[in-house]
């Protein structure tokens, strides 16, 4: 056979196993919101330009949780919760979950509640002492547990991104965009574990609005927040809480003071979104390995505040690169303090007026 034969052989062996060859996703077409981009109330800024670094924790300290006397804690990819004082000084390790401790939030007997993207809802009493609150919910194991919020009346509302890939494999789920996320209850009287909405498009942060009327969930690859009424004329009813957002929601709180603070750890990114309605493709090219399929948007630190009507207030960014992706941002006496899994270090700026 000459060179141009074994050559065109070569590649139409690599187009047969391209679109062929199984791969580990099953993707389905799904549309995109419309992208305000960088404008109008998300026009570029640097209000972050002066966000300070704590010492180094760790590998992905993804979402901070704040004690009643002011500590800060955190956890990170390698299981660890740490915890150090919120002006410094050395990190310790508070405990090791055995998983990957993503959102985190204290409850009213001053235990820190854990949501474990591996080993589900958990609560880590003041010494450390860690007890599975819930592993299951509606008969299916709890693959994804991301971000929770916790009611006046103890019930913890808390998000499962994806039935079908873990937080090792999260990119894959954006691939496929199948809507297999929930939201899920914990209800601490039962004890008892509810699905509170089903089919969402990989549920992320979690945040109860005033009164814990309603429950806010960010969905991230559609880029929007969803509203769930839990009390009053509307419970039950579900609808989108503010605008298309012009990134991807991470982790989102609410500061009881009338702003829910959003983490956006990347801007939109037309590329994957123009594939939305092309499940084939998506499918053909999850072969290609992931360093250079997957997207590799710019190191933006950037978060949105929105008040309870849904409307924009705040958008803080920051695109020298010193700090990102932003995957939480949390409101605490007279700062915002930021976690990231791209970094090793919680950031923080003074709160805004």
């Amino acid at each position: 056979m000459t060179a141009r034969g074994i050559g065109l052989a070569a590649g139409a062996l690599l187009a047969a196993y391209l679109l062929w060859w199984p791969t580990a996703i099953d993707p389905v077409a799904w549309q995109p919101l419309a992208d305000p981009g960088l404008s109008g109330p998300y026009a570029s800024n640097q209000a972050l330009g002066s966000l300070h670094l704590l010492p180094e924790v760790g590998p992905g300290p993804e979402a901070v949780a704040v004690s009643r006397d002011g500590w800060l804690y955190t956890g990170l990819q390698d299981g660890r919760v740490v915890r150090m004082q919120a002006d410094g000084g050395t990190p310790a390790t508070f405990a090791r979950t055995g998983g990957r401790p993503l959102g985190m939030k204290f409850d009213r007997a001053g235990n820190l509640i854990v949501a474990d993207a591996f080993r589900g809802l958990l609560r880590i009493d003041p010494h450390g002492t860690i007890v599975v609150l819930a592993d299951r919910a509606a008969g299916e194991p709890i693959r994804f547990a991301n971000d929770l919020a916790i009611g006046n009346d103890g019930a913890i509302c808390f998000s499962d991104s994806s039935r079908r890939f873990d937080q090792l494999h999260w990119m894959a789920d954006f691939w496929e965009a199948r809507p297999t996320g929930r939201l899920l209850r914990y209800d601490p009287a039962g004890p008892t574990v509810s699905v509170v909405l089903d089919g969402l498009m990989f549920p992320n942060g979690v945040a109860l609005g005033p009164g814990d009327e309603f429950v806010v969930v960010a969905e991230t690859l559609p880029a929007r927040l969803t509203r769930h009424w839990l009390r009053g004329p509307k419970a039950g009813q579900s609808e989108q809480f503010g605008p298309p957002l012009p990134g991807y929601p991470d982790n989102v709180t609410y500061d009881g003071k009338g702003i829910f603070w959003i983490a956006l750890p990347s801007p939109r990114v037309p590329a994957l979104e123009r594939m939305a309605g092309w499940p084939r493709l998506r499918q053909v090219l999850f072969h290609i390995p992931a360093a250079i399929r997957d997207p590799q948007p710019g190191r933006l630190a950037w978060v949105l505040g929105m008040n309870t009507e849904g409307r924009v207030v705040r958008s803080l960014q920051d695109s020298s690169g010193k700090y990102g992706e932003v995957t939480s941002v949390i409101a605490s006496a007279s700062r915002l303090y930021f976690g990231s899994i791209a970094t090793r270090a919680i950031g923080w700026v003074d709160l805004p007026d």
